[in-house]
């Protein structure tokens, strides 16, 4: 249900036909693969970091204001105003950019390869823009949505809501998964952090180019050890 109403509030902000391609970017039915990524929650779960929602609760809030709102978003918004310049080699400095603040290999390889899939996807349905993005293997996720965002016209808030309500999303359903948690729990912690990530957002619109980067250690841990864990469901 969280699901539903938060989707339905950003689609009330959308106008005409938009709110339907809005829905489709949030679903988490897009088929670029982010099912397959923990993002390191999976070794934060094996090693009791993250053992129950009060703990889940707080691993994603801290994602979200010192990651997701101080790196993901600020670039996805410089990301978005290239695309509207039609300024290509700014897309792509600021697409190595976020590529280059990924901390490990696997970060990296869960933001390219959903970056590249969802690139081949916007080829398939029209977005020719897309096309350039398929040839390269540094294709961060960002990059293809802030191109496909300029050209269903929909704006750069509802997009950047999209993206981080799809991040958040995922990685609840992860730790639904792994802890393991029931689907109300799921749904309740969807409800309590949907609400901070409009304050994500307009921190985002705040940050200077110098001052973008996460300042999330453990996360980065979490990641490196999972890339050896022994036994795993996440590809990340």
């Amino acid at each position: 249900m969280a699901t539903w109403i938060f989707l339905i509030r950003m689609v009330d902000r959308v106008p005409g036909g938009s709110s339907a391609r809005l829905l489709q970017l949030a679903s988490g039915t897009l088929p670029v693969g982010a099912y397959a990524y923990s993002q390191g929650l999976e070794w934060a779960v094996e090693t009791g970091w993250v053992q129950d929602s009060i703990s889940l609760e707080e691993w994603l809030r801290d994602q979200l204001l010192y990651s997701i709102a101080t790196t993901d978003l600020p670039i996805l918004i410089r990301l978005y105003d290239a695309a509207r310049a039609n300024d290509e080699q700014a897309m792509f400095r600021w697409s190595r950019e976020l590529v280059a603040l990924r901390e490990t290999s696997e970060l990296v390889l869960d933001d390219c390869a959903r970056g590249s899939a969802l690139a081949r996807l916007l080829v398939d349905l029209d977005v020719e823009t897309a096309a350039t993005w398929v040839r390269r293997n540094d294709t961060p996720f960002a990059a293809p949505l802030a191109l496909v965002a300029v050209a269903w016209e929909l704006s750069c808030e509802d997009v950047a809501l999209a993206y981080t309500w799809g991040w958040l999303e995922g990685q609840v359903l992860a730790g639904v998964k792994l802890i393991p948690l029931g689907q109300v729990a799921g749904q309740q912690l969807l409800f309590e952090l949907s609400t901070l990530i409009t304050s994500a957002y307009e921190s985002a619109q705040c940050l200077k180019d110098d001052d973008i980067g996460a300042t999330l250690p453990a996360l980065a841990l979490a990641s490196a050890l999972h890339e050896t864990q022994y036994t795993r469901l996440f590809r990340s």
